[in-house]
């Protein structure tokens, strides 16, 4: 109903601008009544190929360093953790850990620079 009077006095809305309130007497705009809180589906396959392409090459890896880049990236069904809370569960310190996943990382980037030009991981 708001939104057809200022129609009337002007062409253009926008979608920040206050179109009414809620029950607590906050404003409402029509992007918060627009707003999809749901998971963004491109995102999620997104990540979902990227993890994929992590799988493909973290055989180059040590235990140690699966352990802590999955750890870190929460590439399992885990959510992400810090090196500190990796570093207590392996029982070494948090600057060892940081090391072990610079490490890992570069082997990692060295793996897909190799799969990218076709040559054997």
């Amino acid at each position: 109903m708001h939104l057809r009077s200022l129609k009337k006095v002007r062409k253009d809305v926008s979608i920040n601008e206050p179109i009414g309130a809620d029950k607590e007497g906050n404003e409402l705009s029509l992007l918060e009544i627009l707003q999809d809180d749901a998971p963004d589906v491109v995102e999620a396959l997104q990540l979902k190929m990227e993890k994929k392409q992590i799988y493909e090459c973290i055989h180059v890896l040590t235990d140690r360093e699966k352990e802590v880049v999955i750890g870190r990236f929460g590439l399992g069904e885990d959510e992400e953790r810090t090196q500190r809370e990796i570093a207590k569960d392996l029982g070494i310190s948090r600057s060892y850990v940081s090391r072990i996943e610079k490490r890992a990382l570069l082997k990692l980037f060295q793996a897909f620079y190799k799969k990218q030009k076709g040559e054997q991981v």
